[in-house]
């Protein structure tokens, strides 16, 4: 927990210097293309912060961070909090439908190519599973919408080319209008986050298999089936545990491009409009969050893995 508030802390200073790095002036970016007088510009940064000496945005910001105040926003001007607040559900919804459905997956998916490793079944979807990892997630998903949400030739369109609903439907409809706007990114994220699970899990399942407690419960009598998901299976969860949760520290931060190329309403897409300007008060939000989630979520999998497996807490 130590290392997870001093890890926190580091996260605080990368977000403030590492945004400044960023070329830009956020001032000329929002003040772009309307007529401003240098009076007016200095007006600005000093309303913003931006006229002070470094050090003193520094401590003024890990100040109000540590109360929760992230600042407010330069072109949205409302508070990051609330920005942040506003957009997280739809961001959580997207990652956590497919993080649940690619780690379990995963999972399934290399438990069954482990326990018959060299097989035509393993070769196939070991080989499908690093194909698609290798695909970067934006070009996956714009190959989707080309094939499935623009049709090809006569082949119309069967899903919508971007956004998280229709606006024209309530209730039970617009659960399902929600849900069909789901398929392509979902899929996109999914396609390419499944491989990750899959091959932790075989690798550990792997080290098991010629393990003495393994040949005495087949001595025993017990079916194969049950010798791997009584006895083999909990055994090698501890590195894919660890992954499984890595995956759910990614549903707060989600995925900046693939929402960005589906027009979804998340964290991600709003990150990606932070920083076109830059926006650094809610670059630094969004990246705290991102991060902050991350942490701890490892620091959940370090407390829980004593509870899978005693021998780690001695």
């Amino acid at each position: 927990m130590g290392g997870a508030a001093v890890s926190l802390f580091a996260v605080l200073v990368t977000s403030f210097f590492l945004f400044r790095i960023v070329p830009g002036d956020p001032v000329r970016a929002m003040t772009h293309g309307v007529p401003t007088s240098p009076e007016q510009m200095a007006t600005l940064r000093r309303q913003f912060g931006l006229d002070l000496p470094l050090w003193r945005q520094f401590t003024e910001y890990c100040a109000k961070a540590l109360t929760g105040d992230l600042g407010t926003s330069y072109q949205f001007h409302a508070p990051v909090g609330e920005l942040i607040a506003e957009k997280l559900p739809a961001t959580l919804l997207l990652t956590g439908v497919a993080v649940v459905i690619y780690s379990a997956l995963g999972l399934w998916l290399g438990t069954r190519a482990a326990w018959r490793s060299g097989g035509l079944g393993d070769r196939l979807s070991t080989g499908l599973a690093l194909t698609l990892w290798s695909v970067p997630a934006f070009w996956l998903g714009l190959l989707l919408i080309i094939f499935f949400s623009v049709g090809i030739g006569p082949v119309p369109g069967l899903f919508p080319t971007g956004g998280m609903e229709s606006g024209d439907s309530s209730g039970f409809g617009y659960v399902l209008d929600v849900a069909h706007h789901l398929v392509l990114p979902v899929i996109t994220l999914v396609a390419v986050g499944y491989a990750q699970t899959l091959l932790v899990m075989r690798s550990s399942l792997l080290d098991e298999m010629g393990a003495d407690y393994l040949t005495t419960a087949r001595a025993k009598g017990l079916r194969d089936a049950l010798v791997r998901r009584r006895h083999a299976v909990p055994n090698a969860l501890l590195p894919t545990v660890t992954m499984v949760f890595i995956n759910l520290g990614h549903v707060a931060a989600g995925s900046i491009l693939v929402e960005t190329v589906f027009s979804w309403p998340g964290l991600g897409g709003l990150f990606y409009q932070a920083l076109s300007v830059p926006d650094l008060p809610l670059v630094q939000g969004l990246f705290v969050v991102f991060a902050g989630a991350m942490i701890l979520m490892n620091l959940l999998a370090d407390l829980l893995h004593p509870l899978l497996d005693p021998r780690v807490g001695r």
